[in-house]
């Protein structure tokens, strides 16, 4: 990794645009289809946003954390930032792909780095049918939401809603209830990363869910499609003293 060409981007947070000019200063700025890298300042939403906006670019993208939550991150430190940046360890992620459909028939496929989640959109409970690799596991969860996480998502709205963190290497997906009602006893499950999960919309003309892939919200949905796309893939750099790998490690073992 050379870092030589670095493209600076910035979150719309307090104090990121002096950053951004000074960055730009020291150490220039190029288009980020002409980068090595990509550098996000801003919160682990904003690189969210990032990877998202530049899927198509042939560039990492290294962060520094210039929000308030900054998991996806590195430290944030204006001096030696194209040594970090060459000293930096790659770790490559894949997303989920989402094929939702609605109840008018319309069809959204969107990506989600993080994962996808069914949520109730009505005082009502929500009753959703869920089936991986063609078989139907649960028949009848009753309950607020469900959702489906990578491992870099698993430490997010997934491990709020009790499901388990997830090495990145673990290849496998986190299916997790939110407050789930019946079946009482069930807490999710843990899936191969292969796996291809569908959830339907019970009763929706009645109880009406929406679904959302990061950004992309689809409302009154009858079935959702998810499963990992391992086609693309997520270049995202971090110091080698503070790797994806080992803040995974570290939150499960934080009091």
């Amino acid at each position: 990794m050379t870092g030589d060409r670095l493209a600076f981007v910035v979150s719309g947070a307090a104090g990121t645009q002096e950053a951004l000019d000074n960055l730009r200063r020291r150490y220039g700025n190029v288009d980020p289809e002409d980068a090595d890298v990509i550098v996000a300042v801003g919160g682990d939403g904003f690189m969210i946003e990032t990877m998202h906006r530049f899927l198509s670019v042939d560039a990492p993208i290294y962060g520094m954390n210039g929000g308030t939550v900054g998991f996806l991150m590195n430290t944030f430190a204006e001096d030696g930032l194209k040594e970090r940046v060459q000293a930096a360890e790659l770790s490559v992620l894949h997303p989920l792909r989402m094929l939702a459909t609605s109840a008018d028939g319309a069809t959204v496929n969107a990506l989600a780095i993080n994962e996808v989640s069914l949520l109730r959109q009505t005082r009502q409970a929500a009753k959703i049918r869920i089936t991986i690799d063609a078989t139907v596991r649960v028949d009848e969860l009753i309950c607020d939401g469900v959702l489906l996480a990578t491992p870099a998502g698993s430490s997010a709205y997934n491990f709020s809603a009790h499901g388990p963190i997830i090495p990145i290497g673990a290849s496998v997906l986190a299916l997790t209830p939110i407050s789930a009602f019946r079946p009482r006893r069930w807490r999710g499950a843990l899936l191969d990363s292969k796996a291809r999960v569908r959830f339907d919309t019970l009763e929706h003309w009645k109880r009406p869910l929406s679904a959302v892939a990061d950004h992309t919200e689809v409302r009154n949905v009858v079935s959702v499609e998810v499963g990992e796309d391992p086609d693309v893939d997520l270049r995202i750099l971090f110091d080698a003293d503070h790797n994806l790998q080992e803040r995974i490690l570290r939150e499960q073992f934080t009091t």
